[in-house]
């Protein structure tokens, strides 16, 4: 009869070290989840103002072909930052790609405007004419680009030469 009250006892203890435990973790688990909930808030709320992280989502967005979400993420970044002339330039690219000539040529005059002295804005300004089928306009583009030490615009001057 002891030995069935001590089992009995011994099972109420574990019964209760189980609930205990069970409570804490609940509680734990609670703590953890509404801390993760908490610090995913901050960051989301700390991107809304970062110019970095809606280029780098544009960018992104624009290396997978999806040029029509990657605009509207470099105009959240030009927003922020109206002196980031990569993303004027990466905007007039993704206007190119979706055939909006205008646009993108604007884009990226701005960006040669803010920083003249980058060969790859001048590059990439070549792209858009060729797309836009303005040979001329291109290959001047291209010379002033390789001029600045574009290695792009070099290889494509080289190509073109090789060619001909």
């Amino acid at each position: 009869m002891k030995q069935k009250s001590v089992i009995f006892t011994f099972f109420i203890g574990l019964l209760a070290i189980i609930f205990l435990v069970g409570s804490s973790s609940a509680g734990t688990a609670q703590s953890i989840s509404a801390d993760l909930i908490t610090k995913s808030t901050r960051e989301s709320v700390s991107h809304n103002n970062d110019a970095d992280y809606w280029f780098d989502k544009g960018a992104l967005c624009a290396t997978y072909g999806n040029d029509s979400a990657a605009i509207k993420y470099f105009q959240k970044a030009i927003s922020l930052d109206p002196q980031r002339s990569d993303a004027y330039f990466e905007q007039g690219i993704s206007y190119g790609q979706l055939e909006n000539f205008i646009k993108a040529i604007a884009l990226v005059n701005k960006a040669i405007e803010m920083k003249p002295y980058k060969g790859l804005y001048y590059y990439g300004r070549a792209r858009v004419y060729l797309l836009a089928d303005e040979k001329e306009k291109a290959m001047e583009d291209f010379k002033k680009a390789a001029e600045l030490d574009d290695e792009d615009a070099q290889n494509y001057i080289n190509t073109i030469a090789r060619t001909r």
